[in-house]
C-alpha cells in the first residue's frame, strides 16, 4: 500500500519535537526555510590517534546528550560513529561539549561485525541511537550486511543487549539495499504510530530516501514508495537522511553524491516532496574536500551544532560545524 497517496492531506498532531529531531531556533543568516547555516567548527577527535581505525574512514555521526538521562556517563555527551567497510564496528566517544574534544572509548567497537550467536557479517555501521523514554533505554540501530539493519538497546548508551532485524530488503519490495537508517519521535495521524524511520533503500540502481513507522520502534511498517527522489535535486543518489522540525511542518536534511546537503519539506503526514535546494554547502579544501554528508544535530548552551561525515569515500572523518 503506498501510504503516501493515502494520507495525503492528512493533519498531524505536532507535540514536542524528540531527541534527534531537532527544533532549530531563528538565525539572522539563513539556509533554505530559515535554517541556520553552519560553519566549519573542526574535528572531534584526531583520527590518527585512534586506538580503534581498521579502515581510516570514518562515517555517519550520531550525537546525543546523556547528561539527563542516566547518572554516571562517562561526559555528558556520546557521539557514535563507525568505520565504513569491512570489519566495520560500532564506536563511541565522549565530551562534555560539542564543541569538543572527545575521547574514544577505549573498548571500541561496542558493536563488532560478529555477534554469537545472532549474526556473523563481513561488516557493521551507521549508528544511529534513539531514547526511548518510556521505558528509559537507548536503541541502537545499524546496519550489516547493507541489507539488513539491526537494534540493540541499552541502559547505559555504552553495552548493548541484542534484539534483531528491524530493517531488510524483504520488507520493502524492489529494494537491494536498505541501510543508512535514522529514528525519530513523530506522529502521523490515522498510522498509529509514534516513531517514524528514515532510511536509505536501492532500487533501480540508484539511491532514495525510504521511510517506515512503528509504536515502539521495535516493530515497523514500510511505504515502498521513495520518500524522497534525487532527480529534483540534479543528483544520481542521496543518502544519510535526517529529519528537522520548524515553521509547523517536518523537513529531511540528506546528501547527494555531488557533495553538498539537500533539504526537502515532507510535511508533517509525510506526504509531501518540495525540493527546497542545497541546505549545506561542502567545503572545497579540509576536511570536506568537497563532501559534506550524514548530518547529526544538537544544541548546546543554546548553541545548535552539526556533526556531520567530512571527505570522500575511502577517507572520510567526523566533523563539527556550529550555527551562525
Amino acid at each position: 500500500m503506498n501510504r503516501r497517496q493515502l494520507l495525503k492531506g492528512a493533519a498531524l498532531s505536532t507535540g514536542a519535537a524528540a531527541i534527534g529531531a531537532l527544533s532549530v531556533p531563528t538565525a539572522a543568516s539563513a539556509a533554505p526555510a530559515g535554517f541556520p547555516n553552519y560553519q566549519y567548527l573542526g574535528v572531534p577527535f584526531n583520527k590518527s590517534a585512534l586506538r580503534y581505525n581498521p579502515t581510516n574512514e570514518l562515517i555517519f555521526p550520531c550525537i546525543r546528550g546523556v547528561y539527563d538521562k542516566i547518572t554516571g556517563g562517562l561526559g555528558r555527551y556520546y557521539l557514535y560513529y563507525a568505520p565504513h567497510e569491512k570489519p566495520g564496528g560500532i564506536c563511541l566517544a565522549y565530551g562534555n561539549s560539542l564543541s569538543g574534544p572527545f575521547t574514544e572509548y577505549p573498548a571500541n567497537p561496542i558493536v563488532s561485525n560478529t555477534w554469537s550467536p545472532y549474526y556473523s557479517v563481513s561488516h557493521v555501521s551507521s549508528p544511529h541511537v534513539l531514547w526511548s523514554a518510556s521505558n528509559k533505554k537507548f536503541y541502537l540501530y545499524f546496519h550489516g550486511e547493507n541489507t539488513t539493519t539491526r537494534m540493540a538497546w541499552s541502559t547505559d548508551g555504552v553495552h548493548y543487549t541484542y534484539f534483531g532485524v528491524v530493517l531488510s530488503t524483504a520488507m520493502v519490495p524492489g529494494t537491494t539495499e536498505t541501510s543508512y537508517a535514522r529514528v525519530f519521535e513523530h506522529t502521523v495521524t490515522g498510522l498509529g504510530n509514534t516513531y517514524v524511520m528514515l532510511f536509505m533503500g536501492v532500487t533501480g540502481g540508484t539511491r532514495k530516501i525510504f521511510w517506515g513507522w512503528s509504536a515502539d520502534a521495535k516493530s515497523w511498517q514500510f511505504d515502498p514508495t521513495p520518500l524522497v527522489t534525487p532527480g529534483p535535486d540534479g543528483q544520481v543518489d542521496i543518502s544519510g537522511a535526517h529529519l528537522l522540525k520548524r515553521n509547523g511542518t517536518a523537513y529531511v536534511v540528506y546528501h547527494g553524491n555531488g557533495g553538498d546537503q539537500f533539504i526537502t519539506e515532507v510535511g508533517n503526514a509525510f506526504d509531501r516532496e518540495v525540493h527546497l535546494g542545497v541546505f549545506h554547502p561542502a567545503l572545497t579544501g579540509a576536511p570536506d574536500n568537497g563532501r559534506a554528508a550524514a548530518p547529526s544535530f544538537g544544541t548546546d548552551g543554546g548553541v545548535d551544532y552539526m556533526f556531520y561525515e567530512a571527505g570522500p569515500r575511502l577517507s572520510a572523518t567526523i566533523a563539527v560545524a556550529r550555527a551562525v
